[in-house]
């Protein structure tokens, strides 16, 4: 296949706001040899991408510095040691950087099929936020059949991901979330009860909901003074999983109610990990998740998508907390 010798991209030119993100023209990257490249349809924007925007969180060594941690689009190219995908293959895949771009480069195992229902816009929306809430929900969190989840942050792109799957498998679920829309949202994805904790304490209501006994698990972006009141309302052998801390880092935990109640407080974050373990996590959601997705059973919340040129209005948006669900670039 005959391909350009340069693409669109955006770039970052400096740390600071939306408007610092500029178009600019960058080599097709070639892949190596257990990777493909690309041709993107559609990039997902997160919240680290924000972060990475303003300075706060570098690439690991070895990654684009272009944002962009999920694509969706056509193989157009293998390298030479690929064995699963061919030239045309529609694919969707994680990323470690570099989404926002019209060519991107991915590892193999990072790689999964487009769901037969979903668009490219909505196969785009998946691999950050469903590698993440796999990875801590499922793994880490424990979660079982007949538990219960809280997951602050419902109507976020995590958020609306950790409801359906958590639902689906068998959990009642808790949420918060910061108006009447996006509570009524989380209802609707399958939360038992979303509290607008702008109005409500959330340990107060979700204790009574339970009638007294709390969550197994906690799914947390907060931190902060969170940490605390999520502690509190843990069950016994409850699970605390932190995943950001947007109001903060540090915070004080009792540790005498840590023993007492014999919880478990932990944490991860992705996109430093190993392609090995990104591709095992990969493997996992394909025979756990990816025939909910092909059926469309569950499936990704996009709230809106701009071209790739306008991402600047994508992330304005995403730091207003504006939006229920994943903003998309297309390209």
């Amino acid at each position: 296949m005959s391909l350009p010798a340069l693409m669109d991209v955006v770039e970052i030119r400096e740390p600071g706001g939306p408007d610092v993100l500029v178009a600019g023209h960058r080599p097709v990257p070639v892949p190596g040899p257990h990777e493909v490249l690309i041709a993107v349809r559609a990039a997902g924007v997160n919240r680290p991408d924000v972060f990475q925007r303003m300075g706060r969180y570098a690439p690991p060594p070895g990654a684009s510095d272009l944002p962009g941690l999920e694509v969706a689009g056509d193989v157009v190219a293998c390298g030479r040691d690929v064995v699963r995908w061919r030239v045309g293959d529609r694919v969707c895949a994680l990323l470690a950087g570099g989404g926002y771009a019209a060519y991107a480069v991915a590892p193999e195992g990072q790689c999964l099929p487009q769901p037969a229902a979903l668009s490219p816009v909505e196969a785009a929306a998946i691999p950050e936020t469903f590698f993440t809430v796999w990875s801590n929900v499922v793994e880490r969190g424990r979660l079982a059949p007949g538990e219960t989840l809280l997951v602050h942050g419902g109507s976020s792109g995590i958020g609306t991901t950790a409801i359906q799957v958590a639902a689906h498998r068998g959990a009642t679920v808790f949420a918060t979330a910061g108006t009447p829309d996006k509570c009524a949202a989380c209802e609707a994805l399958g939360a038992t009860r979303a509290v607008n904790y702008r109005n409500d304490d959330f340990v107060t209501v979700i204790r009574e909901a339970t009638g007294g006994r709390g969550v197994d698990v906690i799914l947390d972006m907060v931190g902060g003074d969170y940490v605390a009141r999520n502690l509190s309302l843990l069950a016994e052998d409850g699970r605390l999983v932190q995943i950001a801390v947007l109001q903060g880092a540090k915070a004080t935990v009792d540790a005498s109610l840590v023993m007492r109640r014999r919880l478990t407080f932990t944490g991860s974050t992705l996109r430093p990990r190993s392609i090995e373990e990104k591709a095992r996590l990969a493997a996992a959601l394909e025979r756990e998740v990816w025939p909910l997705l092909s059926a469309g059973t569950i499936r990704p919340q996009v709230f809106a998508t701009w071209p790739l040129a306008q991402a600047a209005q994508a992330h304005a948006v995403m730091e207003s907390s504006a939006h229920i669900g994943k903003l998309v670039l297309t390209v």
